[in-house]
C-alpha cells in the first residue's frame, strides 16, 4: 500500500482527536495498520512547552506537516490531528503529500465552548491565545472531506465519512 496522509484540521475542542481515534479503528478493522499523530500529544513527545504564539504555532504545523511527508514517503497511512489552521501550511501538503486527504471538522463557536475540556475558550482575553477567538483561524479552503461535527453526529459517523472517502 503507497502512503498517504490524512489531516484532520478544526478549533480546539472539535473532535479532532476523537475522530482520529474511530479512524485508526475503521482502518484497522480493514487490516491497515495507520500512525496516528495528535497535536497535543506532538507537544509533549517533542517537549514543546508553551509555544502557543502564532508563530511558534506556524512553526510547530510545518514540523508536523514534514514529519507527516517522511512517514508517508516510507508508505506508511498516517492520520493527523492538529489544528494547525495555515493556508500556506494546508497548500504545502497538498504539493508535498502522496495521497494526501484534507478534513475539516467545523463545529460552532458556542458548543465548542461547551465541550471545552482544556478551559481555553473560558480564559481572560489576552491570557491565551486561542483559535477561532484570540486568532483569527485560516479555515481550509477546500477540504477533501468537511463534517458538521456537532449536533447528531457522531464520532463513529464522522470516522466513517472520512474512511469512505479514503477508501475510494
Amino acid at each position: 500500500m503507497s502512503g498517504s496522509v490524512i489531516w484532520i484540521t478544526g478549533l480546539s475542542s472539535a473532535g479532532k482527536s476523537t475522530v482520529a481515534r474511530e479512524l485508526v479503528r475503521l482502518f484497522q478493522a480493514a487490516g491497515v495498520r495507520p500512525i496516528l499523530l495528535d497535536g497535543d500529544e506532538l507537544r509533549a513527545v517533542l517537549g514543546i512547552e508553551g509555544a502557543y504564539d502564532i508563530e511558534s504555532r506556524h512553526r510547530i504545523a510545518y514540523i508536523y506537516a514534514r514529519l507527516c511527508h517522511r512517514l508517508a514517503a516510507q508508505g506508511h497511512v498516517v492520520i493527523c490531528a492538529t489544528i494547525a489552521l495555515f493556508h500556506d501550511v494546508h497548500a504545502w501538503n497538498r504539493a508535498n503529500m502522496p495521497n494526501y486527504v484534507e478534513v475539516f471538522l467545523e463545529v460552532p463557536l458556542v458548543e465548542l465552548q461547551r465541550r471545552d475540556s482544556k478551559g481555553i475558550y473560558q480564559a481572560p482575553s489576552g491570557e491565551h491565545e486561542t483559535w477561532g477567538v484570540g486568532i483569527a483561524a485560516e479555515f481550509p479552503e477546500q477540504p477533501d472531506v468537511w463534517i458538521a461535527n456537532y449536533g447528531s453526529t457522531t464520532a463513529e459517523a464522522a470516522a466513517q465519512a472520512i474512511f469512505d472517502r479514503c477508501s475510494m
